[in-house]
């Protein structure tokens, strides 16, 4: 019985993990000064998505009403991100150009003015499915009275508005969108941390706990790091607190490009990257003597 209901609650977790791991959701928002606005979107899923299917809307002032959309284009890999920047490059008026540095770090530049990336720090950004009619992730609160006199949410109770003039980042423990209206009202304290304005050090890499697998996580005992990473050089070194038995690189097809068995005497090796590994990224999987397993990102520039 005991072995049973460890079965049970095992796939139980595996579901619910997979349950939340399976749909888009927004990783970064820039309200910078300006028009240094940006959004970016991470895949928590082992799959690539067509972004042709969903829409970013933005509600205006935390209206219930749809000011302005966008639709997305092209491809999201497993575990990748999608940034989205305000597109404007040139000053108009009193409207200026947005940061030629965040728009050349965008895969997707916004619209002519309306559009979602003119948005400010009382705007409600919303993560729309299309074949599905849905609100996949929110940003803020659509239809909250309060921000017709607010510039923007923060901690509940206060007016240190988080969402202007910040960088927010999702907390790794967030693994799923929020699809309905936050109750009372949006805390981005609880899901995001606040980074100063113009900051896009972290715009275009996000880390989740999606990433890391069941069997990952039996393995926290076993540690291993890459560096550098990202990596402009023509090698990596993997350093490990355990015995190596063999390394395997997959690119984001999941193919083999690179593998090794080792004597299980070492704890560190230096890849040299073959002519199969070339600029993007992979992933690179260590099997210790002890049949433990990790996989970690490897960005190659």
């Amino acid at each position: 019985m005991k072995r049973l209901l460890i079965f049970i609650l095992a796939i139980s977790f595996s579901q619910l993990v997979v349950a939340q791991c399976n749909e888009l959701f927004i990783s970064e928002y820039v309200e910078g000064t300006g028009n240094n606005k940006a959004v970016e979107i991470y895949n928590p899923t082992a799959n690539p998505i067509d972004l042709s299917d969903y829409k970013i809307q933005r509600y205006s002032n935390g209206t219930g009403t749809i000011s302005d959309e966008l639709t997305l284009s092209g491809t999201i890999q497993p575990y990748d991100v999608w940034v989205v920047a305000n597109g404007q490059t040139v000053t108009s008026g009193t409207s200026p150009a947005c940061d030629p540095a965040l728009q050349a770090m965008a895969d997707q530049l916004g619209g002519a003015y309306p559009d979602p990336m003119y948005m400010n720090g009382n705007d409600a950004i919303v993560l729309y499915k299309i074949s599905t009619s849905s609100m996949v992730d929110i940003f803020g609160h659509t239809n909250d009275p309060n921000m017709i006199t607010e510039d923007g949410w923060g901690p509940i109770g206060g007016h240190d508005y988080w969402t202007k003039n910040h960088t927010l980042i999702r907390k790794n423990t967030v693994t799923q969108g929020v699809t309905v209206n936050p109750s009372p009202t949006f805390d981005p304290t609880l899901e995001w941390d606040s980074l100063p304005v113009d900051t896009w050090t972290e715009l275009g890499q996000h880390t989740c706990d999606c990433y890391v697998s069941i069997e990952e996580k039996e393995n926290t005992a076993f540690q291993f790091s890459l560096f550098p990473n990202p990596s402009s050089s023509s090698f990596v070194f993997v350093n490990t607190n355990e015995s190596i038995n063999s390394i395997e690189i997959l690119n984001m097809l999941g193919e083999v490009v690179y593998y090794i068995e080792l004597s299980g005497i070492l704890m560190s090796y230096r890849i040299d990257y073959p002519q199969t590994i070339t600029e993007g990224m992979y992933f690179v999987k260590v099997i210790t003597t002890s049949k433990k397993t990790k996989t970690q990102k490897l960005i190659v520039r």
